[in-house]
């Protein structure tokens, strides 16, 4: 169980806002070895750290830039970006009942809220100063953590020409290929980085089945791991089966295959037990608190 990795999903974002530094920062405070983060392009090419299209789910932008026409990252310069609070929202969250929250905070309990959201962390988050990192800033972070990330390249549905190069120019500047790990929905980057980089490793983002897995994800794409969904709609192992089992058989062929197996994104302590049993290497969540935990062998968890 010790080789089973504790990733830190946009950070730890149950625990501060997701894909900040504050949230990558936290990451570090469960001894999490890596975060992840996801990655899109500003109006004027920058490599920004925010998860949605948009920036209207995690950022205040509608009150600092009203009236435009679309908010997608895209329609931002940098400097717009830097502008906006990206901390409020997450507190507001907390100060609504559980179920109204967002879905993945909706499990967080009062305990766990208590323990690890301080009361120094919450006017912070409040304060305005919490900011949307550019990728250059969260890598200089990691440097200064020694942790690792896992950068997930935003490619569809927006398609922004140029992503990947400027992803892994950016990687290749600052010599932080043993760092990285690179991975998108859309294969096609994969297979762009491979084309730019022999050194920095691949993993392919699905929320589908796939058949041949290592023969898809190891020859023809060139990578080095399988991420598959686990959660909701985005589960392709079994937890919404009729069953409610796993089933063994993609996590197998991507074992056989020398591929690591990391799945997203997993905050039921049921489900990282099972996962952790049928041999996936990272766990992907939103509360490391739970992944350490269940790696400790806590009964409570």
């Amino acid at each position: 169980m010790d080789s089973v990795l504790n990733i830190a999903h946009r950070g730890a974002r149950a625990f501060a806002p997701e894909n900040t530094l504050e949230a990558f920062e936290k990451a570090a405070e469960f001894g999490c070895p890596m975060f992840e983060l996801d990655v899109h392009l500003s109006k004027d090419q920058e490599l920004i750290v925010v998860h949605d299209d948009t920036l209207l789910r995690c950022s205040n932008v509608t009150e600092r830039f009203p009236r435009r026409a679309s908010y997608f990252v895209s329609d931002f310069t940098a400097a717009e970006i830097r502008q906006l609070d990206a901390g409020r929202w997450y507190v507001r969250e907390l100060e609504r009942p559980a179920e109204q929250r967002q879905a993945f905070l909706q499990s967080l309990t009062a305990a766990e809220a208590e323990r690890y959201v301080t009361a120094e962390d919450r006017v912070h988050y409040a304060s305005g100063a919490v900011r949307v990192p550019t990728l250059a800033e969260a890598l200089q972070l990691a440097q200064r953590l020694t942790m690792s990330v896992n950068i997930e390249i935003k490619s569809l549905p927006r398609l922004y020409p140029g992503i990947t190069e400027k992803v892994v120019r950016l990687i290749q500047s600052m010599r932080m290929q043993p760092q990285i790990l690179l991975s998108s929905f859309d294969h096609v980057q994969l297979l762009e980085v491979r084309r730019l980089s022999s050194e920095i490793p691949t993993a392919a983002l699905t929320s589908d089945r796939l058949a041949k897995i290592g023969e898809y994800v190891r020859q023809l794409l060139g990578a080095d791991a399988y991420h598959p969904g686990c959660y909701g709609d985005y589960d392709s192992l079994g937890f919404g089966s009729v069953t409610g089992r796993i089933d063994p058989t993609s996590v197998r062929e991507a074992r056989e295959a020398s591929l690591a197996v990391n799945v997203w994104t997993v905050n039921d302590p049921s489900h990282i037990r099972a996962l952790i049993e049928h041999g996936v290497t990272w766990i992907v969540t939103d509360y490391p608190n739970r992944v350490r935990d269940v790696l400790a062998g806590r009964p409570d968890s």
